[in-house]
Formats: C-alpha cells, structure tokens, sequence
C-alpha cells in the first residue's frame, strides 16, 4: 500500500475543491480495502467525518425522514424514528456485513461503493479501470448481472440502495457550491452510459444527505436478500417491496431487485402490472414468474433469475396476507 497524507475536512465548500490525487472518505469499510490493494493510489485522504452536521438523522411528520450521508449504518439501524415509520430499512441495514462493520461503514458510503467484481477487485485491467475487456464475459461469471448489462457486467452491491429506491428516496448532493437533490433512480447509472463509474457523481460532488418520503398509510414494505453464505456476505440476489393493497386487489407498489444489475434494478413490465392485481395465491405466483423477462443471463448465473422469481413468489404471498 502506498502511503498516504491523512486530514480533516473543514467544511464541503473545501472538500470539494479536493484535487485529482486526492479521495474523499467517508466511513473507509470500502475505500481503504481499495487502496490496500493499490486499486487507488492517493496522495491524500480528505476525512468527511469531521462535518459532524452530515451525521444527522431526522424525521419530519408529513414530510419523511432525512438521512445524514455520514450516519452509520447502525446509527440508522436503531434510530427510534427509523424503527417505528421505516422498518424496512431497519430490516435492510440488520442485512449489511458485520456488526463491527456498521459500526463504521455510512449510509452515503453504503450507496457509493464500489463493485465487489473479482475482475475488478484482482489484477485485470478490466473496462471499470479504463482497459478494453470485460473478462466476466468469458470467465467466471456466476455472480455477475443478467440484466442492464454490456459492455461490462458487474453488479451493484448497495442493499440500501435496494430499498430506498423502493421507498422513492432522493439523495442531496453538494456541487459547485450548491445543494442539488436527485430522485435516487436518476443517480445510479448503466455500463452503456459509462463504463467506468456506477453514479452520477462527478469531480468535487458529494453526497450530503438521503430524504425518504412518507410511508404511504396502509402500505407494506419489506427487504429479502439471499446470500451465499450464512454469515455476512454480498446479495446474490436481493429485493425490496413497497405494496400498497385494498382487499383482493393491490393499488400500487414498486418491486426493485438487487444483485441482478449494475444498478438497483426496477422491472418497469412487472411494476406496471403491479397495479389492480389480484392477491389471490394464483395470480400472484403468475405476477412473480413475469419477473425479468428481459433477462439475458451469462454462461453461469441463469439460476439467479429462478431465484429472483422464488423468492418474489413468497414475498408478494406473505406481504397480501399480514
């Protein structure tokens, strides 16, 4: 690892003047693995956790929760707010590695991270460092996308992601000296757009804060994510539901799954149907088996798309009944 210069942030304004061999840090569970494989090799390290008005949480009656980008995963995770009006994201955030780990690792940090891509994460000069090949391609793929793919086909490893997106959260970013917010849909982006970056982020751009909206009254949320492993790992797949129902008949929802793209992946066909479906078991197994139709799996991960539809199944089937 190549040794760097480690300071504080003093205030954005001056953070994102930061130069080009500089990095910004946020909780560093990703960052500095990075640079420990030399994937970075920064002059400077800027600390964004000094700006401690980053780390707040707060929730809002009628307007919806505000997320500091600095908060942890586990400040979000026992948040009382967090608990009563957004279990879902509870849910999702008890999900995400270790313990140790979500004692450290950001809110903002968690949308921002890089792919865990073994091309990517080893020695290739892959299409996501500026080479020419995709090696997933022809290589070990088993963990890679089978939709929104092409040129390169990592996946996107954010849960959170998974379900903010879900919730129609919004994110605050600090550009040119200004606030902007962006619906979260508009801020992760496809290979086929740039091939070397997951966001909409550009130099000096950072993250200031996450606004989720208020639950819709009578909706039901929920986040499920299988893992290879039992203890802590990356979704091989994972989705998160927002469904909103009346008796027999769902009024609207949003299903977005995780592990299956280079972004949070909505299935635009199997929401638009979605709305005025019956809940009846029946109908409900034929909505799920219409997930990712579009799918054009690699040589090794068709499995994730039964996978996908199996778990879809059981979670339309339970969110109707309770």
């Amino acid at each position: 690892m190549k040794n760097f210069k480690y300071i504080p942030a003093e205030s954005l304004e001056k953070a994102s003047q930061k130069k080009d061999d500089s990095v910004l840090m946020a909780g560093g569970t990703d960052l500095l693995g990075m640079i420990k494989d030399d994937l970075l090799t920064p002059e400077t390290v800027i600390n964004l956790k000094s700006l401690k008005e980053l780390k707040n949480i707060r929730y809002n009656a009628g307007k919806g929760l505000e997320i500091g980008a600095l908060a942890t995963i586990t400040e979000l995770a026992e948040n009382s707010d967090v608990q009563k009006r957004f279990p879902v994201l509870v849910q999702t955030c008890k999900e995400i590695a270790s313990p140790q780990l979500r004692n450290v690792g950001t809110v903002g940090g968690n949308l921002c991270q890089r792919p865990r891509c073994w091309y990517y994460r080893g020695e290739f000069n892959c299409l996501r460092k500026g080479g020419d090949t995709c090696f997933a391609v022809d290589g070990e793929n088993k963990f890679h996308c089978v939709v929104g793919g092409g040129p390169c086909y990592i996946v996107h490893p954010s849960d959170l992601a998974v379900s903010l997106l879900a919730l129609d959260a919004s994110l605050e970013i600090f550009s040119n000296g200004k606030l902007k917010t962006v619906p979260i849909d508009d801020f992760f982006i496809l290979p086929e757009q740039n091939e070397t970056k997951e966001n909409i982020l550009e130099p000096g751009e950072i993250v200031t804060k996450i606004i989720v909206p208020e639950i819709p009254a009578g909706s039901k949320c929920a986040f499920i994510k299988f893992k290879e492993r039992a203890s802590w790992d990356f979704a091989v797949v994972s989705l998160g539901i927002l469904l909103n129902t009346n008796g027999s008949t769902i009024k609207n929802g949003r299903i977005v799954f995780g592990g299956v793209a280079p972004r949070p992946w909505i299935d635009t066909a199997l929401n638009t149907k979605l709305t005025g479906a019956a809940t009846d078991e029946k109908n409900l197994k034929s909505l799920a088996d219409s997930a990712l139709l579009e799918a054009e799996p690699m040589s090794k991960n068709d499995y994730k798309i039964i996978l996908v539809r199996n778990l879809l199944k059981q979670a339309l089937i339970d969110l109707s009944k309770n």
